[in-house]
């Protein structure tokens, strides 16, 4: 028998200070968690009025199985809507899961919804100032789904930005039960990204119609599932698969395929199976939710993260996430991993492939062994599969076809099918996993380098400086920016108006910087999970509403933004900068309307970004 590759150091030394950091915090939670456990199902001792409304519009079958008391019933949290393209799938899936609980001698209820907003419609728009705090109100959603207390295990059913990390920290709240993400894969592959990314330049520069790039994005965007470019939507796949929260291969199955219902289905079986376990104190074979989510786990999820050169959004979501376990990490942690994982994938906006190659190259489970070959992964985690992340080293496949067919798990191809996608760790793409952290007198910022060519990533040159993306887009359309420029976009924090996304700059930024221009961002906004060419040193902390040194930048002052360094300097005297008086813009056209009226208590209790900007855990 082989012996067990030891753990890299980097991996031990911050799994170790994590543990520390979170000793209070983590055990307060697992107290919590402790206090809630019930021995047997969860509605038994139930009165009898309040179980008849539980299941009072189930079939009679369904019911009896119930009142037997005996049989596990799941609860669905899904955040199905047909606008977003990626949980259009979910339409059928209650009765999918319905259908494999019965089969398994079980009983599952949709325990309610939660919202799902699309940034790709958002973009640019008053709703996205909603979108980060979205991801609190499904948290709010999925605790008051599964308050009733009638349900043995969940199945999550989210793929999008705010929604899954979300789901995870709503599900968190009641980590006595097992807990199974349930995905339903990206759409085909359409336009490739890059060329419609090209379309985007070409309009922002006027040299093509508005028909011609409405005809780019539709190409891009064409069918159900999740959109292909590795963004937040992808990353969060990503991290439920590599946190053990998913089935081993689920993450990116295209929806129309056979093997997709056949994962559905097993999900519900692997939900049944544990839910079992826990009510029957089978301590070896329970997976819940609080025993899967640990500080290993975590670790391993911001590895993938930077192995795989993910979404920026999860220096806040992962961090919110953790946060509602009881464990505690901060972008020092990020930048220490990131110092030491090698990048294994180029997916766009990081190279040309998108998802579906990187899934035909070997996908995940081939990126989990080559990081578990070298202890870059915690592999004594528990997961929905059971102890373990060593079963995630696989690929689902459908044995048989029609009525008979079934599905199997088996080793991933020992080499990648597409190494310009997808490479082993001893030829990896970089040496670093592309995401760094950035300190100064400005504060603390992240960037993400993995899509920054070398020669872009140290930018000194003055600051532009405005208060809104729109200002910044119209000084690009009257020609002021052909110049070198920081540009210093602030109030956009979560305080400010709820941190939205600045993506829509940048077609107008990478445009410039395609001159010969030196370009870069520096913002208390957040960047698209598609973060792309241009460095942006973005979740700028302290935000400019509190108290943070971004609101004495002025027009002309000298910003020196080094990646490699990570060095986020403003060269102005200390003594100067003091001395500045601060005048915040008049926010309130951004706190009315599109439903942002009703987020003044979120803007007013949001926390740090850092901390992961969430209201509802500081």
């Amino acid at each position: 028998m082989n012996a067990p590759t030891p753990l890299h150091p980097t991996l031990k030394t911050v799994t170790e200070r994590i543990v520390e950091r979170s000793r209070e915090t983590r055990a307060a939670y697992l107290a919590m968690v402790a206090r809630s456990r019930k021995p047997g199902p969860y509605r038994e001792g139930m009165g009898c009025a309040n179980a008849a409304h539980a299941w009072a519009a189930m079939p009679v079958n369904d019911k009896l199985t119930l009142r037997a008391a005996r049989a596990p019933n799941l609860g669905v949290v899904t955040a199905y809507n047909d606008m977003l393209s990626a949980h259009q799938p979910y339409e059928n899936y209650p009765e999918q899961i319905r259908a494999a609980a019965r089969a398994a001698g079980a009983t599952a209820q949709v325990a309610g919804g939660v919202p799902a907003m699309c940034d790709g419609v958002t973009q640019g728009y008053e709703g996205m100032e909603l979108s980060l705090f979205s991801r609190d109100v499904i948290a709010l959603a999925t605790a008051v789904s599964l308050s009733h207390n009638v349900f043995d295990a969940a199945l999550c059913l989210g793929i999008c930005d705010k929604i899954v990390p979300g789901l995870v920290m709503g599900a968190l709240q009641f980590g006595q039960l097992p807990v199974v993400f349930v995905p339903s894969g990206p759409m085909s592959s359409g336009l490739p990204n890059d060329e419609k990314a090209k379309v985007r330049q070409l309009y922002a520069q006027g040299k093509v119609s508005r028909d011609e790039l409405l005809k780019a994005e539709e190409a891009a965007y064409h069918g159900p599932g999740t959109c292909t470019f590795y963004g937040t939507a992808n990353s969060n796949q990503m991290l439920m698969e590599v946190m053990g929260l998913h089935l081993p291969g689920a993450s990116f199955v295209n929806p129309q395929t056979t093997l997709r219902p056949l994962l559905t289905r097993a999900a519900v079986q692997r939900a049944v199976a544990l839910a079992q376990a826990a009510a029957s104190g089978d301590v070896a074979n329970s997976a819940t939710m609080a025993e899967v989510v640990s500080e290993k786990t975590i670790v391993n999820a911001i590895v993938g993260l930077l192995a795989t050169g993910g979404s920026t959004n999860h220096t806040l979501h992962l961090v919110a996430m953790a946060r509602a376990a009881g464990v505690l990490i901060d972008w020092d942690d990020f930048a220490e991993l990131s110092a030491n994982v090698p990048l294994l994938t180029r997916i766009y906006p990081n190279g040309t492939a998108d998802v579906n190659h990187f899934q035909a190259a070997g996908g995940m489970g081939f990126l989990i062994r080559e990081l578990l070959s070298v202890g870059l992964l915690h592999p004594d985690v528990r997961t929905v599969m059971g102890q373990g992340l060593q079963a995630y080293a696989q690929e689902p496949w459908q044995d048989g076809s029609g009525p008979y067919a079934a599905l199997a798990w088996r080793p991933v191809p020992a080499t990648s099918g597409n190494t310009d996608v997808l490479r082993g760790v001893a030829d990896p793409f970089s040496a670093d996993g592309g995401l760094k952290l950035l300190q100064g007198n400005l504060g603390r910022a992240v960037v993400k380098t993995s899509a920054v060519k070398p020669q872009h990533r140290h930018v000194r040159a003055p600051a532009v400086v405005v208060d809104s993306q729109q200002e910044l887009q119209e000084l690009f359309k009257q020609g002021q920016l052909e110049r070198d420029f920081v540009a210093v976009v602030r109030y956009q924090g979560p305080r400010a108006n709820g941190m939205p996304e600045l993506h829509k700059l940048t077609p107008a930024l990478g445009t410039l910087q395609d001159k010969g221009f030196k370009v870069a961002l520096v913002t208390d906004g957040r960047m698209s999970g598609a973060s792309g060419k241009v460095p942006a040193a973005i979740h700028l902390s302290p935000e400019a509403l509190d108290g943070g040194m971004i609101a004495r930048v002025r027009n002309g002052d000298m910003i020196d933004l080094d990646c490699e360094a990570g060095r986020l300097l403003l060269e102005v005297p200390d003594q100067e900068l003091a001395a500045r008086p601060v005048q915040a813009p008049d926010l309130s056209a951004q706190h009315s309307g599109v439903g942002r009226d009703l987020f003044a208590l979120f803007r007013q209790h949001a926390g740090r970004a850092e901390a992961g900007a969430s209201p509802l855990l500081g």
